[in-house]
């Protein structure tokens, strides 16, 4: 079976999926729609695919599922049109920045027995697949504390941080699906400080740009994160897990992997300069398993459940830092 596919929004985003679809095997992109059309037809152009009014792929019969990676205020509304329309979706985090929204979101697919998975790329890295995969075979024993570590290398322009809905529902989202991921256990408690060390103008648009947060689960397992909205070395992901019997860890990825020792020292090439060439084999993974449900019927993860258990926590955090207090999860 090919998955015939249908991408909504050609920006950064667009092209990085639309690249994932044109290169799977058991995949194809039939159209894509986008407001500006030279986006539109510069991926037509680049994948041979028609571009289409998003009235048109939804109504289209040669149209099995969509991605959908239009702005963030469009999801929800698009996920419930899609759903009743019988296509499968992929949407892009987060379904919305509103928690009642995203459960009013979910309730029309389930009873639609639509097929929804957000895009939280990070579980399909191979690397941090294959830190899960150590605490799975038990190799360090009962997961004990989590630490993240997530920097971007600079900060998105000030107009789009006013639009976000903040760092912590913007991107320590991403950081809260993967805490859940690896800790086993739901957190029950948020703590976090922020500050703005990066830029005032972030600031004065009423966001942060250095966060931290601390995840407490009911057993008492710690998950610790920390952002940033710069790291002048490059593009910061780690991640190491502590156990009753040992440590797992993934660090940094660099283009090149290689190291240099002379009379100066050692030296290695750069960190990736973002998450477009870090995460290049996580966006073709999720892809990947997308059509695998698809094809099989099977469960879709992460589902639109995870996307609204990271999004309360990103709302628990918001408030932590409002109040300068531990948030309890109900």
């Amino acid at each position: 079976m090919t998955v015939r596919f249908g991408l909504l929004g050609a920006g950064r985003i667009g092209k990085v999926h639309a690249k994932a679809v044109s290169a799977d095997a058991n995949a194809t992109l039939v159209a894509v729609a986008d407001a500006f059309p030279q986006a539109a037809d510069a991926i037509a152009s680049a994948y041979g695919c028609e571009v289409r009014t998003i009235e048109a792929i939804e109504a289209a019969k040669d149209i099995d599922a969509v991605v959908i990676c239009t702005p963030t205020d469009t999801h929800a509304d698009l996920i419930e049109r899609f759903a009743r329309a019988g296509k499968a979706i992929f949407c892009e985090k987060p379904v919305d920045l509103s928690v009642e929204r995203v459960k009013a979101c979910i309730k029309v697919v389930e009873e639609t027995k639509g097929k929804l998975m957000v895009g939280f790329n990070r579980r399909f890295d191979p690397h941090f697949m294959a830190v899960r995969s150590a605490i799975d075979d038990g190799r360090i024993g009962d997961v004990e504390m989590v630490t993240i570590t997530s920097r971007d290398p600079g900060a998105p322009p000030v107009d789009y941080i006013k639009r976000s809905g903040g760092i912590f529902r913007d991107m320590t989202i991403h950081d809260f699906d993967m805490a859940r991921f690896l800790l086993g256990e739901e957190p029950i408690a948020v703590t976090a400080t922020a500050a703005v060390l990066v830029d005032k103008a972030i600031g004065e648009a009423g966001d942060y740009d250095s966060v931290s947060v601390i995840l407490q689960t009911k057993s008492g397992k710690q998950a610790i994160i920390s952002n940033s909205r710069r790291a002048t070395y490059g593009y910061d992901q780690r991640i190491e897990v502590h156990g009753s019997k040992g440590m797992v860890s993934a660090e940094n990825q660099r283009a090149v992997s290689i190291e240099v020792a002379n009379g100066e020292g050692y030296t290695r090439p750069p960190l990736h300069d973002f998450f477009m060439t870090r995460y290049t084999e996580a966006y073709a993974n999720e892809i990947a398993s997308f059509i695998a449900a698809i094809e099989k019927g099977a469960k879709i993860s992460p589902s639109g459940t995870d996307g609204l258990a990271a999004l309360v926590l990103a709302d628990a955090a918001v408030q932590s830092v409002k109040e300068g207090k531990l948030i309890k999860i109900g």
